[in-house]
């Protein structure tokens, strides 16, 4: 009789226990569907992803937004969005690897010394790659000018640009902090370039000085900006260049002019990690070598190591460098030191040789 009676205790537990693991499959299968079901496609998730990406430019050219209207179309001259519409053909139908750094080049010695990696990096940017038989500086044919700083293009014919200038579809972007010197950009637009002047110290948001001319209270940041904050914040001042040329509805830039004040070793790593370098023509850069820039690290040695791979990454890119300046009315140092005979500040041209 005890016997009998166990046996029927232990069938009943071991019901209720199959009916307790068949309850928690059921469960689990129901949560893992409805989990399923609300994730979006894959291809929404790609172009979240990607807010610089190509899908993201095709969608801001073809569906003009409240901004496109401010900033593209009140161009009399021309049509300043008209060169984009072309640029289908320009890109690419699969979507590039993500990137999260750039390429670190060898080191100059085995010894890893600042004195190889410095004559390296000093060498590279003091010589020319291409010849420019057509320089214009700050915009004018005349290269007299003493007083201001040699922004420096290049209108060979096989570059482009003089061809788009004379079609009046030419584009130039100009990054500053704060600078009062604007003599290129005035240059350039009476020339007949659409100009965006991106400068966080200007007075009201959107400025349209001149028919060609605008000023942007904008500053250019090579990260993304902090979630908590954005969420607050719907005027954000500090946005990263791909996410403008979203916003304004443009896929090439002729002309990058940039003076950012030691920030552009950052932004310049982000244009090449996102691709956005692709989109430019030429590019006109001052670079500032009296210490390592906004959020660079590590020792003297890996800083001029990782500012050359930045420029070799641009060689990659099939960018050359034609023109460079040293200027000598800056302080002549080189990571706080006075070594090496540098200047603390230089600046480049490089041309895009595939820039069509």
């Amino acid at each position: 009789m005890l016997g009998r009676e166990v046996r029927l205790r232990w069938r009943g537990c071991a019901l209720r226990l199959l009916a307790l693991c068949l309850a928690v499959f059921l469960c689990t299968h129901l949560s893992a569907e409805l989990r399923r079901r609300s994730w979006p496609p894959a291809g929404l998730l790609v172009k979240l992803q990607e807010p610089g990406g190509e899908g993201y430019n095709k969608r801001a050219e073809e569906v003009p937004s409240k901004r496109q209207v401010i900033y593209v179309r009140r161009s009399r001259g021309g049509s300043p969005g008209s060169q984009d519409s072309s640029s289908a053909a320009h890109r690419r139908a699969s979507k590039k690897p993500v990137r999260w750094h750039i390429e670190l080049q060898p080191w100059a010695s085995t010894s890893h010394s600042l004195t190889d990696e410095a004559l390296r990096f000093l060498h590279y940017i003091s010589t020319a790659q291409i010849s420019c038989s057509h320089s214009v500086r700050n915009g004018l044919t005349d290269q007299s000018e003493a007083t201001a700083k040699p922004w420096t293009v290049c209108l060979d014919d096989k570059f482009n640009l003089a061809h788009q200038i004379r079609n009046k579809q030419c584009r130039v972007y100009s990054l500053g902090l704060g600078g009062d010197d604007n003599l290129f950009e005035v240059n350039m637009a009476n020339g007949g370039c659409e100009v965006h002047r991106f400068d966080p110290s200007t007075k009201s948001a959107h400025v349209h000085e001149r028919e060609r001319l605008w000023h942007h209270r904008l500053s250019i940041d090579w990260r993304d900006p902090n979630p908590a904050i954005a969420t607050h914040n719907s005027h954000i001042n500090t946005k990263k260049l791909g996410i403008i040329l979203n916003e304004f509805g443009h896929w090439k830039i002729d002309i990058l002019k940039a003076d950012m004040e030691s920030a552009e070793w950052k932004i310049l790593e982000n244009l090449i990690l996102e691709g956005i370098v692709e989109q430019i023509g030429q590019l006109v850069i001052e670079i500032h070598l009296h210490w390592p820039g906004f959020e660079v690290s590590g020792n003297d040695s890996s800083v001029v190591r990782y500012w050359y791979s930045l420029f070799k990454e641009l060689e990659r890119k099939d960018f050359k460098l034609f023109y460079t300046y040293k200027d000598i009315s800056k302080p002549q140092m080189f990571l706080r030191k006075e070594i090496f005979n540098a200047s603390s500040c230089y600046t480049l041209s490089w041309a895009n040789t595939r820039w069509t």
